[in-house]
């Protein structure tokens, strides 16, 4: 099955009644890259971390751009069965329909095997305006925090709203 595009995307938050707003710009493959935008984007900026634990768990950890994750110890917060670890760019491709420097979680979209299991930092919770790569990473694509809740939810999934950050 072919992944969903950016519009695609954009249909089903207007189907939702989800106000949007994106901003195009050069590919942004990491945090560091992305900081230019910041003056011209307001709102918090998210960092996604798609990782799996040992008994092929999958989860999208979507946490504040500078915020650390202890990969170590997540695990315990998140439910995983064990120490967790990056999923491959394979399965990134498969569940999420985006390739690794494009990772976010309007990836749900794509997974209606529901196989990822979808976590937001609380922290970045506490921003009214969140901002997320719209399934490529030449994007910015700013919704209220709330109604990314409400987007996680209409795709089947149930958004974790977990404090896994440090």
């Amino acid at each position: 099955m072919q992944p969903k595009t950016q519009d695609d995307l954009f249909r089903f938050l207007d189907s939702l009644g989800i106000a949007h707003t994106t901003k195009r710009h050069e590919p942004v493959f990491t945090v560091a890259e992305s900081v230019s935008l910041r003056d011209e984007i307001p709102g918090g900026h998210t960092k996604n971390l798609f990782v799996k634990d040992k008994k092929d768990n999958y989860f999208l950890l979507t946490v504040e751009e500078h915020a650390t994750v202890d990969l170590k110890t997540v695990h315990t917060i998140i439910g995983g069965a064990s120490k967790v670890s990056f999923g491959r760019p394979e399965k990134l491709m498969e569940y999420l329909g985006v390739i690794p420097g494009a990772v976010t979680a309007f990836g749900v979209i794509n997974d209606a095997g529901q196989n990822v299991k979808i976590i937001i930092d609380a922290d970045l919770m506490k921003d009214e305006i969140v901002n997320c790569h719209p399934l490529t990473n030449d994007a910015t694509t700013s919704i209220a925090s709330k109604d990314l809740l409400r987007f996680i939810e209409a795709t089947g999934h149930e958004p974790l709203v977990l404090k896994v950050t440090s």
